[in-house]
């Protein structure tokens, strides 16, 4: 019997490459994630600092000048950090996004390899009893040939 051939290979083939782009560009994406959030706590770190030497200051005594940079500093590092948190969303909502396109391609990936994974057995079935007919023909021929001797 000639051997097993899934004449949807090459779509399977095609769909693991699709699903292995996917992946990388979902981590990718994942990892500018982790960056930007890295960036606003940093961010904050450096707003959280100025306000505690502010404070310190403040209690020391400080010029006007002075206190009026330290709050023009933190509501810029504020407003900076509100935009970066922006961005942040807007990484988060395309990483989602990516994800699904890597949940549904895995999903063809997989009803593909279950059909292969059927007509695999189909075939194997299909073998044995080729399998069972040619040995009870053989020895359906070899008793007769002893018979009629």
């Amino acid at each position: 019997m000639k051997k097993f051939n899934f004449p949807l290979d090459t779509v399977l083939n095609y769909k693991d490459q699709v699903l292995d782009n996917l992946k990388n560009e979902h981590a990718q994406i994942v990892a500018k994630v982790v960056s930007q959030e890295k960036k606003i706590e940093e961010l904050s770190d450096q707003r959280r600092s100025a306000c505690v030497r502010f404070q310190e200051e403040t209690q020391n005594g400080i010029a006007i000048n002075v206190m009026r940079e330290y709050e023009t500093y933190i509501a810029f590092m504020q407003q900076k950090i509100l935009a970066e948190q922006g961005v942040l969303q807007r990484l988060k909502k395309k990483e989602e996004q990516k994800r699904s396109e890597v949940v549904e391609a895995r999903k063809e990936v997989v009803s593909i390899e279950k059909l292969k994974e059927k007509k695999l057995l189909q075939y194997n079935k299909e073998v044995l009893r080729s399998e069972e007919l040619f040995i009870e023909e053989f020895v359906s021929n070899t008793t007769s040939v002893q018979a009629s001797r």
